[in-house]
């Protein structure tokens, strides 16, 4: 018996019921134990499976939220776009300042100088506010400075001419007094003007960065920057005709009702700043932080940056220690932890993100201001912008120009306000189609991603300003005096290559040096224009001026005014050649570039 039971348990390789699982508590044999045993099973299974559905539905929930949470944004930084651009409608009321504030000629361009200060100038300052903290306070700040701004030039503009003397009567001796109608003082009105220009730089700055940060990851990036630039370009237009149908005087002169048009911006853009302050979110800003470091060595600028990649991302717990730990904790590198005030002492994950974000936006803008690159694709933006914004200054003076007496001067079909209306057309149609074929052909940005037809964006920014250029070869030439109702070729020729170059100059500013500090650094290229225009408006004046004396060529021509080709000739000739030097200039950049490995 004993040998049988040891020769089945060495011959037997199979298992025994009994042998499975010993350990377990053997189930009771009655029947309402084996019940409960089942059913506790059963519950908790049931259990588990809820947990794994209820956190599947918190996740798609939380990823809708943050889908809706981004259109919104973007819907608000279209609106936020769309009314931004009051300051372009200025020659709807500019005329009106000199007929009923009584104005002078150099008092309404400092009026308009002034809003283009205050707009270009205080962009890297609103640009860096932007990114260190969140587009809302922007948006708020610029609701405060519309408001402000235009109620003030409303009631300075109610309050009409600074001094009016007139001849008093009525005296029981005959005597005369004179009555004097004290207006507010001009100052006032360039204060008010002060703050639509700081508030136009807010509100556009908001917008955009918003769709920069939120969309600049994916696929329709360029898309994302147009549709924004392009409702800037359209804001002008559409409040101008709004201004000049719905705003008109009742004494039947069909002029603007300037008081009323800006208590109406006032109210609008207040509202629309209001609604930026709650609306436009910056949806998962750390994880793009945490991607940002990515993406800087992705671009190859964090080659020769060991401060950076071992401190913030190996060392990022040694600012954060308690001071009991060996009596003192080890800062980044060779800064000092007492004597660097980021980093002291956070006590939460908030304060955490707050210090990498700090560190990481510190370092991206001094890799941006020490890029070389970036300094040829911003003289080229310069060289390139400045023409364009003097064309559009001064398109009525060049219509003038083609029209000497004895001729009524421009028909209606090729007005100033025509022309105003084919570049504000053009130049948006340029910006979205630009932004839209510069993502689907523009080179893949991931390695594993392939695309059959590839189109660098430096290829469409040269081709555009290529098509900018040739609309100043034909001004530089004698042909439109010749041809004056080609005119509007050369209109939309300079819409295409101005709406572009500002479509694309943004585009690429995210691309090669990411999303994260874009705020800040696109405010740096886009305060360029404002030296660019006063650069080559003084240039225009001065040839314009020397066609003035030289009579353009024509006898008979009108005291002040210029005729010919001679009145512009040379000036277009030079910014043609500045335009030429910006497409090397860019190409040389896009060399450095491409020897990093960005795709553009």
């Amino acid at each position: 018996m004993p040998s049988r039971s040891l020769s089945r348990s060495v011959d037997n390789n199979s298992i025994d019921k009994l042998d499975f699982d010993s350990h377990r508590k053997r189930p009771s044999s009655s029947h309402g134990s084996h019940h409960s045993g089942h059913t506790g099973l059963l519950a908790s299974d049931e259990s588990f499976f809820s947990d794994v559905v209820d956190g599947a539905v918190s996740l798609d929930r939380q990823k809708m939220a943050r889908i809706v949470t981004k259109y919104a944004s973007f819907a608000c930084a279209i609106l936020s776009c769309l009314c931004a651009g009051s300051i372009t409608a200025y020659s709807l009321y500019g005329p009106l300042f000199l007929s009923h504030l009584k104005y002078s000629q150099y008092e309404v361009n400092a009026v308009s100088t002034a809003a283009e200060l205050a707009m270009y100038l205080p962009v890297p300052l609103f640009g860096w506010l932007c990114d260190r903290y969140n587009p809302r306070p922007l948006s708020l700040a610029a609701a405060i400075f519309f408001g402000a701004g235009y109620l003030l030039a409303a009631l300075t503009y109610r309050a009409g001419p600074t001094t009016e003397m007139t001849r008093g009567h009525g005296y029981a001796d005959g005597g005369s007094t004179q009555d004097m109608q004290e207006g507010w003082p001009f100052a006032v009105m360039i204060l008010a003007f002060v703050g639509v220009g700081a508030g136009t730089s807010c509100m556009y700055l908001s917008a955009v960065t918003t769709c920069a940060k939120n969309f600049g990851r994916g696929k329709h990036k360029g898309l994302a920057l147009a549709m924004p630039i392009a409702a800037f370009g359209l804001s002008g237009m559409w409040q101008s005709q709004v201004g000049s149908h719905l705003f008109r005087e009742k004494n039947g002169t069909g002029n603007t009702d300037v008081f009323r048009y800006f208590l109406f911006l006032a109210g609008l853009l207040f509202a629309v700043g209001l609604i930026g302050a709650v609306g436009l979110r910056v949806v998962d800003e750390e994880e793009m932080i945490d991607e940002a470091v990515d993406e800087l060595e992705r671009s190859g600028l964090l080659e020769d940056s060991p401060f950076f990649r071992h401190n913030l991302l190996h060392d990022s717990e040694a600012p954060f220690e308690d001071s009991h730990t060996n009596g003192h904790a080890s800062g980044y590198g060779t800064i000092d932890r007492d004597s660097y005030s980021i980093t002291s002492k956070p006590r939460s994950i908030q304060d955490i993100s707050a210090f990498k974000k700090a560190l990481l936006l510190n370092h991206s803008t001094r890799l941006f201001l020490t890029d070389p690159t970036m300094w040829f694709l911003t003289l080229g933006f310069f060289l390139t912008t400045g023409p364009g914004e003097t064309f559009i200054n001064n398109v009525g003076t060049l219509l003038d120009t083609l029209y000497p007496p004895p001729s009524p001067g421009p028909p209606p079909s090729n007005s100033p306000a025509s022309h105003v209306s084919i570049i504000a057309l053009t130049s948006t149609l340029a910006r979205l189609t630009t932004g839209t074929l510069s993502d689907l052909l523009s080179p893949a940005a991931k390695p594993n991603e392939t695309k059959r037809c590839t189109v660098s964006r430096i290829w469409w920014l040269l081709i555009a300003t290529a098509l900018f250029s040739l609309a100043q070869i034909l001004l530089a030439t004698t042909f439109l005096t010749m041809r004056p109702e080609i005119f509007p070729v050369v209109s939309a020729l300079v819409g295409l290559g101005y709406g572009a170059i500002f479509s694309l100059t943004p585009i690429i500013v995210s691309v090669v040096w990411g999303v994260e500090n874009f705020g800040t650094n696109w405010g740096i290229v886009a305060v360029v224009p404002a030296g660019g225009a006063a650069l080559w408006g003084a240039v225009y004046s001065a040839v314009y001026q020397a066609g003035i004396h030289g009579n353009g060529g024509r006898e008979g021509g009108v005291e002040g005014q210029c005729y010919g080709s001679q009145c512009y000739r040379n000036t277009f000739l030079a910014m043609a050649g500045a335009t030429w030097i910006a497409m090397f200039l860019w190409v040389w950049a896009w060399k450095g570039w491409r020897a990093r490995g960005v795709a553009i």
